[in-house]
């Protein structure tokens, strides 16, 4: 297994993408951690993980808390002897409105919530993995600049302060072993609630692509296994694009 032994914590465990994540880090063997704000969410992850044969753990925990935060990433290390991987998939208050039109302070708001939290996660997992000399932190979202558009608002904003603080980070970090990526889809129809009002952007997802089909949360997490397993030892300080050629690099 990819993951043997293998300790993740997981920022947002209750969502589409926390849960994609979840269930391919555990069924490649790891012990997952799921930290969220919704504990039955978070049970009915651990609870599939579980039934699976998997070893999964819950607690809730606010993201933008750092005695919350720190507690709880060091009480994990405890009790598993380290962190190997941190993924943080929390929910961005994403604001889709000209920037001309914005309230500075709606603007603060979001733009604080991001570099809080990525902020938070990344130095607490950080901690643990330099004493080790390795580890994986992992980014979802990743930043696309060549296609930004209007009316995006914080949406692009937000995604490339996250991907300028996985550069550093990645700087700061890798010489003491610890890796730090991003992934970056494009859209998954999947993660949109079923209902008609999504559909057609659920298409927009697919048609945008080179290959006529959208990645899938499926892949999602398969990939995700691969990048903080030892087979993508070599990968750190980028971007992973699995758009299936919505985005082209």
């Amino acid at each position: 297994m990819l993951l043997e032994n293998r300790t993740a914590v997981i920022y947002g465990g209750g969502g589409a993408i926390g849960r994609a994540m979840a269930t391919a880090f555990a069924a490649e063997g790891a012990r997952v951690f799921l930290a969220g704000r919704t504990p039955d969410r978070l049970d009915a992850v651990a609870a599939e993980i579980r039934q699976a044969g998997g070893l999964a753990e819950t607690a809730v925990v606010d993201a933008l808390d750092e005695g919350a935060v720190n507690g709880w990433v060091d009480s994990v290390a405890a009790v598993a002897g380290g962190i190997d991987v941190s993924v943080n998939v929390i929910s961005h208050d994403a604001i889709f409105k000209p920037l001309a039109d914005m309230p500075v302070d709606d603007f603060g708001r979001a733009m604080d919530k991001i570099a809080r939290t990525f902020l938070l996660t990344t130095q607490a997992a950080a901690r643990h993995m330099v004493k080790r000399g390795s580890g994986v932190i992992l980014h979802f979202g990743g930043s696309d600049p060549a296609n930004s558009m209007p009316g995006l608002g914080t949406v692009q904003i937000g995604c490339d302060m996250v991907e300028a603080m996985r550069r550093q980070w990645a700087c700061e970090l890798g010489p003491q072993g610890v890796r730090v990526l991003s992934m970056r889809t494009g859209g998954i129809p999947e993660s949109l609630p079923d209902i008609p009002q999504t559909e057609p952007y659920k298409q927009k997802m697919v048609d945008a692509t080179l290959l006529r089909r959208a990645a899938t949360l499926g892949d999602v997490g398969q990939v995700a296994a691969f990048l903080v397993s030892d087979r993508g030892r070599t990968m750190t300080s980028t971007q992973v694009n699995i758009s299936c050629g919505a985005l082209v690099d």
